[in-house]
C-alpha cells in the first residue's frame, strides 16, 4: 500500500513467553525466529471444477558477498496439480508501501482463500475467510513474497536492513529471491509473471529489470494493480498535469457518492480534465469571468464549494478529502466514494486516520497469521507485520532516505526497455476508478506515451468500479480475474 502520509504498524517480533525471553535468546538472532518450511495439500473449486494444489510456506536465505547471511525472505507458494506440471505459468506477487506484506493480494485477490468484511464489505471486526471461487490458481501457480521487513521476512539486524530498504536494493533482493525459488522449484522453463499492487507495481518493473540484468531471467509479463508508476503524478497539488490526471477519479467518486454515475458522465469529466481544466491551470491567471466558469465546472465535478475551488485556484487535490463529502465527513484517498464521519471536524486539514488503510483492511494481517497457523501449519514466535512504518521511514529514494525523493522516482523507462528487449513481454495495468491516490489517469498517460511500436497490442489498461483495493468487491474481482485469465491465455497462445 501507499499513502501520502503513512501511519503504519511498527515491526514486532515477540517471543512465546516473557520468561523464555529472559532466559534464552533465539539461535541465529532474529533469523532463528523465521518459521521453518512447511507444506500442505489443499483443494479449491473454481468455475465448477475442483483443483488440487500443494501449499508451501518457505524461506530463502540471502547472503552478502562476504558469505555472511543478511536476511531471510518468506514466501507462500501454491502449485496446482495439473497436466502442465512445471511448464505452467508461475506468478510472483508482492504488495507495496514500501513496507506492506503480501496478505492483501493473497487473501484479497489471488489465493485459494479470500477474506470477506461483512454484509457491506467494510466490517473488519468480524472478517470471515472463505474459499475463493476466483482464485488465480485456475490459470497460474502463485508465489506470494514478503519483502524484507514485512510479514515474517527479516534482515539479520537493524543495520543490515538498510541494505534492503531502497528502490534499487529492494529490486535486487527480490530478483535474487525469485531466481533462488525458480531454481529450487525447477521452474526455469515456466512462463514467469510479476504481480504488484501500488508501490508493488513500480517495484515489479524494477524487479523485472533486475532479473534481466543481474540474474539472466526474463519475465513474460507484468500485472500492475493500482500502481504508482511515476512519482511526479502522485498528489502533486501544484502541477497542472498531475491535477488533470487526478480529476477524473475525483469526478467518478462524486458521481458514485451521489448515485449519478454513468460512463458518459465520466467520459465528459475526462475530456474536461485534459482540455479546459489542464490549459486553465497551466496558463496565466484568467479574467474573472473565465476563471469563475472554470472553477464552477470543477466544483460541479468534485462536489466542492465553488468558493473553496476558487481559493485553491482550481488545484483541489489538497482539499478534496476534507470537503468533498460535505461538512463533518471525510473521504478516503484510496476510495473517494467511501466517506465516514470526520474525527476532527474542527481542524482545517486532514487529521483522520485513513478509513480504508487504517480501517477494515487492517484485518488482513491477523487473518493471514491465523490462516497460516491453522491451515498451513506455520509455527513461529514472531507476529506477522502487515504494514511496517520503519521500512517506509528508512526507504531510500534516489539516494536520499525518506519520502523527499519519491517525486523523482519513475518506472516508465524500465517498461520501455522491457517491451523493447523482450518481444514476448506484455503489460496489464488495472485501476479502480475512484482511487484518487494512484489515479487511473496517470497510468493511461504513461501507456499513451509509450512508443506505439512497443505498446500496440502489448500494453493494456483496465478500469473497474471501486478504489485502490477494488478487488474487495466481488463483482470487480470477478471482472478483473476474467481479464487476467485472458491476459495469460493470450501470452500462452503466442
Amino acid at each position: 500500500m501507499f499513502r501520502p502520509v503513512l501511519v503504519l504498524l511498527a515491526l514486532l517480533a515477540l517471543p512465546l513467553s516473557a520468561s523464555a525471553q529472559e532466559t534464552k535468546a533465539a539461535p541465529n538472532g532474529i533469523l532463528g525466529l523465521v518459521p521453518e518450511d512447511v507444506s500442505r495439500e489443499g483443494r479449491v473449486t473454481v468455475e465448477g471444477a475442483t483443483l488440487a494444489y500443494t501449499a508451501t510456506v518457505g524461506s530463502l536465505d540471502l547472503y552478502a558477498s562476504t558469505g555472511e547471511q543478511t536476511a531471510k525472505i518468506v514466501y507462500t507458494a501454491y502449485s496446482a496439480k495439473t497436466a502442465q506440471g512445471t511448464e505452467r505459468p508461475i506468478t510472483f506477487a508482492f504488495n507495496g508501501g514500501p513496507g506492506a506484506a503480501s496478505a492483501y493480494l493473497h487473501l484479497g485477490l489471488v489465493g485459494p482463500k479470500i477474506l470477506t468484511f461483512g454484509a457491506d464489505g467494510t466490517d473488519g471486526t468480524r472478517p470471515v475467510l472463505i474459499d475463493n471461487p476466483e482464485s488465480w490458481l485456475a490459470f497460474t501457480d502463485l508465489v506470494l513474497i514478503d519483502p524484507v521487513g514485512t510479514g515474517w521476512s527479516r534482515a539479520a539486524s537493524a543495520d543490515v536492513a538498510n541494505s534492503f530498504y531502497g528502490v534499487r536494493q529492494d529490486a535486487e533482493s527480490l530478483a535474487k529471491a525469485i531466481m533462488l525459488y525458480t531454481q529450487k522449484a525447477g521452474r526455469l522453463s515456466a512462463p514467469k509473471y510479476l504481480l504488484g499492487e501500488s508501490y508493488g507495481g513500480f517495484r515489479a518493473a524494477k524487479v523485472a529489470a533486475a532479473l534481466k540484468e543481474n540474474q539472466g531471467l526474463l519475465v513474460s509479463g507484468i500485472l500492475m494493480v493500482s500502481p504508482f508508476i511515476e512519482g511526479r503524478f502522485l498528489a502533486n497539488s501544484d502541477d497542472p498535469l498531475s491535477a488533470a490526471l487526478q480529476l477524473p477519479s475525483m469526478a467518478a467518486a462524486t458521481l458514485e457518492r451521489t448515485g449519478r454515475f454513468s460512463a458518459p458522465a465520466l467520459a465528459e469529466a475526462e475530456r474536461f480534465a485534459m482540455g479546459d481544466y489542464l490549459t486553465g491551470l497551466a496558463t496565466p491567471p484568467r479574467e474573472r469571468e473565465a476563471a469563475d466558469a472554470l472553477y464552477s465546472q470543477v466544483a460541479t465535478l468534485t462536489g466542492l464549494p465553488p468558493a473553496d475551488v476558487a481559493r485553491a485556484r482550481g488545484f483541489v487535490g489538497e482539499i478534496y478529502a476534507k470537503q468533498a463529502a460535505g461538512q463533518g465527513r471525510i473521504v478516503s484517498p484510496y476510495d473517494a466514494a467511501y466517506s465516514v464521519p470526520d474525527a476532527y471536524p474542527e481542524e482545517p486539514d486532514v487529521r483522520n486516520d485513513d478509513p480504508m488503510l487504517d480501517g477494515y483492511s487492517r484485518a488482513y494481517g491477523a487473518a493471514f497469521s491465523t490462516y497460516a497457523r491453522d491451515a498451513l501449519g506455520v509455527r513461529t514466535a514472531m507476529t506477522y507485520s502487515l504494514l511496517n512504518t520503519d521500512v517506509n521511514r528508512r526507504w531510500e529514494w534516489n539516494g536520499s532516505r525518506g519520502g523527499d525523493g519519491r517525486a523523482l522516482a519513475g518506472a516508465s523507462g524500465d517498461l520501455r526497455d522491457l517491451l523493447s528487449t523482450i518481444p514476448a513481454f506484455r503489460l496489464m495495468i488495472v485501476h479502480g476508478r475512484t482511487d484518487v491516490l494512484t489515479p487511473y489517469g496517470a497510468s493511461r498517460y504513461v501507456i499513451d506515451h509509450l512508443p506505439p511500436d512497443l505498446a500496440a497490442g502489448r500494453a493494456h489498461l483496465h478500469v473497474y468500479p471501486g478504489g485502490h483495493m477494488f478487488y474487495t468487491d466481488a463483482t470487480a474481482r470477478r471482472a478483473f480475474t476474467a481479464d487476467a485469465k485472458a491476459f495469460y491465455e493470450a501470452g500462452t497462445a503466442e
